[in-house]
Protein backbone atom coordinates (compact mmCIF):
# COMPACT_ATOMS: atom_id res chain seq x y z
CA UNK A 1 0.00 0.00 0.00
CA UNK A 2 3.11 2.56 1.06
CA UNK A 3 4.63 1.38 -2.35
CA UNK A 4 1.81 2.18 -4.61
CA UNK A 5 1.12 5.33 -3.04
CA UNK A 6 4.72 6.64 -3.27
CA UNK A 7 4.74 5.44 -6.99
CA UNK A 8 1.29 8.01 -7.19
CA UNK A 9 2.33 10.59 -5.53
CA UNK A 10 5.93 10.81 -7.56
CA UNK A 11 3.79 10.19 -10.86
CA UNK A 12 2.04 13.40 -9.18
CA UNK A 13 4.90 15.62 -8.62
CA UNK A 14 6.30 15.18 -12.15
CA UNK A 15 3.38 16.14 -13.37
CA UNK A 16 3.38 19.51 -11.39
CA UNK A 17 6.88 19.51 -12.33
CA UNK A 18 6.02 19.31 -15.74
CA UNK A 19 3.47 22.26 -15.82
CA UNK A 20 6.02 24.53 -13.94
CA UNK A 21 8.26 24.10 -16.68
CA UNK A 22 5.52 25.23 -19.37
CA UNK A 23 4.62 28.24 -17.49
CA UNK A 24 8.28 29.49 -17.73
CA UNK A 25 8.26 29.11 -21.39
CA UNK A 26 7.08 30.69 -24.41
CA UNK A 27 3.33 31.55 -24.56
CA UNK A 28 0.97 33.20 -27.06
CA UNK A 29 -0.54 35.64 -24.98
CA UNK A 30 1.38 35.89 -21.61
CA UNK A 31 -1.00 33.49 -19.83
CA UNK A 32 1.01 30.96 -19.25
CA UNK A 33 4.20 32.61 -17.47
CA UNK A 34 6.47 35.62 -18.56
CA UNK A 35 7.55 35.78 -22.25
CA UNK A 36 10.94 35.27 -23.33
CA UNK A 37 12.35 38.31 -25.18
CA UNK A 38 16.02 37.79 -26.92
CA UNK A 39 17.92 41.21 -26.96
CA UNK A 40 21.65 41.94 -27.29
CA UNK A 41 23.81 42.96 -24.62
CA UNK A 42 26.28 45.44 -26.35
CA UNK A 43 24.48 47.93 -28.30
CA UNK A 44 24.03 51.06 -26.76
CA UNK A 45 21.76 53.10 -26.35
CA UNK A 46 19.25 50.87 -28.03
CA UNK A 47 19.64 47.29 -26.02
CA UNK A 48 22.10 46.68 -23.16
CA UNK A 49 23.36 45.23 -20.03
CA UNK A 50 23.55 47.81 -17.24
CA UNK A 51 24.30 46.75 -13.61
CA UNK A 52 23.04 43.40 -14.98
CA UNK A 53 19.35 44.60 -16.45
CA UNK A 54 18.48 44.41 -19.95
CA UNK A 55 17.65 48.10 -20.71
CA UNK A 56 17.96 50.72 -23.27
CA UNK A 57 15.66 52.66 -25.87
CA UNK A 58 14.08 49.13 -27.28
CA UNK A 59 13.95 47.28 -24.40
CA UNK A 60 12.25 50.23 -21.91
CA UNK A 61 9.80 50.90 -24.76
CA UNK A 62 8.89 46.58 -24.67
CA UNK A 63 8.68 46.77 -21.12
CA UNK A 64 5.63 49.48 -21.13
CA UNK A 65 4.00 47.71 -24.19
CA UNK A 66 3.76 44.57 -22.08
CA UNK A 67 2.62 46.28 -19.17
CA UNK A 68 -0.18 47.64 -21.10
CA UNK A 69 -1.06 44.76 -22.96
CA UNK A 70 -1.55 42.98 -19.32
CA UNK A 71 1.86 40.45 -20.04
CA UNK A 72 5.09 39.77 -18.49
CA UNK A 73 8.51 40.05 -19.74
CA UNK A 74 12.18 37.94 -19.59
CA UNK A 75 14.91 39.12 -21.45
CA UNK A 76 17.85 37.13 -22.51
CA UNK A 77 20.78 38.05 -24.20
CA UNK A 78 21.86 36.28 -27.96
CA UNK A 79 23.58 36.88 -30.91
CA UNK A 80 22.12 38.95 -33.13
CA UNK A 81 23.05 36.02 -36.43
CA UNK A 82 20.08 33.74 -34.59
CA UNK A 83 17.94 35.85 -33.08
CA UNK A 84 15.09 35.50 -35.83
CA UNK A 85 15.46 32.07 -36.26
CA UNK A 86 15.22 31.79 -32.40
CA UNK A 87 12.01 33.77 -32.58
CA UNK A 88 10.27 31.23 -35.33
CA UNK A 89 11.45 28.52 -33.35
CA UNK A 90 10.04 29.57 -30.39
CA UNK A 91 13.17 29.74 -28.35
CA UNK A 92 12.10 33.41 -27.86
CA UNK A 93 8.71 34.82 -28.12
CA UNK A 94 9.69 38.33 -29.24
CA UNK A 95 12.91 39.55 -31.00
CA UNK A 96 14.24 43.25 -29.30
CA UNK A 97 17.04 44.17 -31.20
CA UNK A 98 16.65 47.75 -33.23
CA UNK A 99 15.56 44.77 -36.13
CA UNK A 100 14.88 46.87 -39.23
CA UNK A 101 11.86 45.44 -40.80
CA UNK A 102 13.65 43.63 -44.62
CA UNK A 103 11.83 41.81 -46.97
CA UNK A 104 13.99 39.22 -46.28
CA UNK A 105 13.57 38.99 -42.77
CA UNK A 106 9.56 39.03 -43.43
CA UNK A 107 10.28 35.59 -44.75
CA UNK A 108 11.19 34.02 -41.16
CA UNK A 109 9.06 36.45 -38.67
CA UNK A 110 6.65 38.42 -38.06
CA UNK A 111 7.18 42.63 -37.10
CA UNK A 112 4.98 44.95 -35.16
CA UNK A 113 4.79 48.62 -36.25
CA UNK A 114 7.97 50.35 -35.93
CA UNK A 115 9.06 52.27 -33.28
CA UNK A 116 12.24 54.08 -34.31
CA UNK A 117 13.73 55.06 -37.99
CA UNK A 118 18.00 55.78 -37.70
CA UNK A 119 21.36 56.37 -40.30
CA UNK A 120 23.72 53.27 -41.09
CA UNK A 121 27.32 54.77 -40.74
CA UNK A 122 30.75 53.85 -40.69
CA UNK A 123 33.25 54.66 -38.54
CA UNK A 124 36.51 55.18 -39.27
CA UNK A 125 39.74 56.92 -38.18
CA UNK A 126 40.10 60.26 -38.17
CA UNK A 127 41.76 61.62 -41.53
CA UNK A 128 41.18 58.61 -43.00
CA UNK A 129 39.78 60.63 -45.81
CA UNK A 130 36.77 57.48 -46.54
CA UNK A 131 33.73 59.83 -46.75
CA UNK A 132 32.07 57.74 -49.82
CA UNK A 133 31.15 54.30 -50.34
CA UNK A 134 33.20 53.68 -53.39
CA UNK A 135 36.57 54.57 -50.80
CA UNK A 136 35.93 51.74 -49.19
CA UNK A 137 36.46 49.37 -51.86
CA UNK A 138 39.68 47.10 -50.43
CA UNK A 139 39.26 48.30 -47.29
CA UNK A 140 38.15 45.75 -44.07
CA UNK A 141 34.79 46.79 -43.01
CA UNK A 142 33.59 45.14 -40.02
CA UNK A 143 29.91 44.32 -39.53
CA UNK A 144 27.64 42.22 -37.03
CA UNK A 145 26.91 39.36 -38.57
CA UNK A 146 23.55 38.64 -40.01
CA UNK A 147 22.84 42.47 -39.35
CA UNK A 148 21.13 45.41 -42.25
CA UNK A 149 24.78 46.57 -41.70
CA UNK A 150 25.95 43.00 -42.85
CA UNK A 151 23.59 43.39 -45.53
CA UNK A 152 24.31 47.28 -46.93
CA UNK A 153 28.51 46.16 -46.81
CA UNK A 154 28.16 43.11 -48.24
CA UNK A 155 25.89 44.89 -51.38
CA UNK A 156 26.00 47.96 -51.67
CA UNK A 157 29.97 48.64 -50.69
CA UNK A 158 31.75 47.24 -53.90
CA UNK A 159 34.45 45.61 -53.40
CA UNK A 160 34.85 46.01 -49.59
CA UNK A 161 36.34 43.01 -47.80
CA UNK A 162 33.29 42.42 -45.33
CA UNK A 163 34.42 40.98 -41.58
CA UNK A 164 31.90 39.84 -39.71
CA UNK A 165 31.48 39.30 -35.78
CA UNK A 166 29.03 37.79 -33.24
CA UNK A 167 28.64 41.36 -31.57
CA UNK A 168 29.37 44.84 -31.32
CA UNK A 169 31.99 45.11 -28.77
CA UNK A 170 34.15 42.50 -30.59
CA UNK A 171 33.56 44.56 -33.77
CA UNK A 172 34.71 47.27 -31.92
CA UNK A 173 37.71 45.86 -30.57
CA UNK A 174 38.96 45.14 -34.00
CA UNK A 175 38.59 48.51 -35.04
CA UNK A 176 40.70 49.88 -32.27
CA UNK A 177 43.41 47.90 -32.49
CA UNK A 178 43.81 48.89 -36.25
CA UNK A 179 42.76 45.91 -38.11
CA UNK A 180 39.48 47.07 -39.86
CA UNK A 181 39.66 50.28 -41.68
CA UNK A 182 35.97 50.75 -41.05
CA UNK A 183 32.91 50.01 -38.77
CA UNK A 184 29.33 49.57 -40.21
CA UNK A 185 26.96 50.59 -37.42
CA UNK A 186 23.80 52.12 -36.75
CA UNK A 187 24.74 55.88 -36.14
CA UNK A 188 23.18 56.29 -32.75
CA UNK A 189 24.93 52.96 -31.48
CA UNK A 190 28.66 54.02 -32.95
CA UNK A 191 27.85 57.76 -31.65
CA UNK A 192 27.71 55.56 -27.78
CA UNK A 193 31.40 54.20 -28.53
CA UNK A 194 32.52 57.02 -29.61
CA UNK A 195 31.59 58.93 -26.52
CA UNK A 196 32.33 56.51 -24.42
CA UNK A 197 36.11 56.46 -26.00
CA UNK A 198 36.81 60.11 -26.31
CA UNK A 199 40.42 59.76 -26.76
CA UNK A 200 40.81 57.50 -29.85
CA UNK A 201 41.16 59.32 -32.79
CA UNK A 202 37.60 58.12 -34.50
CA UNK A 203 35.08 59.94 -36.81
CA UNK A 204 32.00 58.94 -38.93
CA UNK A 205 33.21 58.44 -42.52
CA UNK A 206 30.28 58.01 -44.33
CA UNK A 207 26.13 57.97 -43.43
CA UNK A 208 22.79 56.93 -45.26
CA UNK A 209 19.45 57.28 -43.60
CA UNK A 210 17.58 54.06 -43.03
CA UNK A 211 14.07 55.15 -42.98
CA UNK A 212 12.38 52.71 -45.34
CA UNK A 213 12.76 49.97 -43.03
CA UNK A 214 12.24 51.11 -39.35
CA UNK A 215 13.22 49.13 -36.15
CA UNK A 216 10.49 46.91 -35.15
CA UNK A 217 9.53 44.00 -32.14
CA UNK A 218 9.70 40.41 -33.92
CA UNK A 219 7.36 37.63 -33.37
CA UNK A 220 6.30 34.56 -35.06
CA UNK A 221 4.35 34.72 -37.92
CA UNK A 222 1.21 32.91 -36.43
CA UNK A 223 1.64 35.05 -32.94
CA UNK A 224 -1.56 37.20 -34.36
CA UNK A 225 -2.24 37.76 -30.48
CA UNK A 226 0.64 39.04 -29.19
CA UNK A 227 1.46 41.18 -32.40
CA UNK A 228 -1.68 43.02 -31.85
CA UNK A 229 -0.89 44.07 -28.38
CA UNK A 230 2.62 44.99 -28.81
CA UNK A 231 0.72 47.38 -31.97
CA UNK A 232 -2.16 48.42 -29.46
CA UNK A 233 0.05 49.06 -26.89
CA UNK A 234 3.28 50.78 -29.36
CA UNK A 235 -0.03 53.31 -30.61
CA UNK A 236 -0.70 54.37 -27.25
CA UNK A 237 2.92 55.13 -26.67
CA UNK A 238 2.91 57.30 -29.49
CA UNK A 239 -0.07 59.13 -28.70
CA UNK A 240 0.31 59.63 -24.87
CA UNK A 241 4.17 61.04 -24.98
CA UNK A 242 5.94 57.95 -23.99
CA UNK A 243 7.49 57.31 -27.11
CA UNK A 244 8.83 60.83 -26.66
CA UNK A 245 9.59 60.69 -23.05
CA UNK A 246 12.15 57.56 -23.31
CA UNK A 247 13.55 58.73 -27.05
CA UNK A 248 14.55 62.46 -25.37
CA UNK A 249 16.22 59.94 -22.27
CA UNK A 250 18.30 57.75 -24.04
CA UNK A 251 18.98 59.83 -27.67
CA UNK A 252 20.29 62.77 -26.46
CA UNK A 253 20.70 64.38 -29.56
CA UNK A 254 18.87 62.81 -32.53
CA UNK A 255 15.74 64.11 -33.24
CA UNK A 256 12.54 61.78 -33.02
CA UNK A 257 10.75 61.28 -36.20
CA UNK A 258 7.79 63.06 -36.52
CA UNK A 259 5.70 60.22 -37.07
CA UNK A 260 6.59 59.22 -33.64
CA UNK A 261 5.36 62.55 -32.06
CA UNK A 262 1.92 62.56 -30.10
CA UNK A 263 -0.45 62.17 -31.87
CA UNK A 264 1.31 61.35 -35.06
CA UNK A 265 0.65 58.27 -37.56
CA UNK A 266 3.55 55.82 -35.90
CA UNK A 267 5.37 54.19 -38.61
CA UNK A 268 3.01 51.27 -40.33
CA UNK A 269 4.88 47.99 -40.82
CA UNK A 270 3.21 45.81 -43.14
CA UNK A 271 3.38 42.15 -43.32
CA UNK A 272 3.57 39.22 -46.30
CA UNK A 273 -0.40 38.60 -45.71
CA UNK A 274 -1.60 41.39 -44.09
Amino acid sequence: MRSTLSRFLAVLAAGAATLTLAACGGSSDGAGGPLTVGTLTDAPPSIYLENGNFTGYDNELLRDIAKRGGFEVRFRGTEFAGLLANVANRTFDIGSSTISTTDERKKTVAFSNGYSTGFTSIVTRKGAGLKDVAAFSGKRLGVVQASVQDDFASKKVAGANVVRFPDYNAGFAQLRGGSLDGWVVPKDIGQKYLDQNPDLQLEFGYTVETKDTPSAFAVRKDNKELLAKINDGLAKAIADGTVKRLHEQFFKTEPLPKELEPGGPGLPVRNPGQ
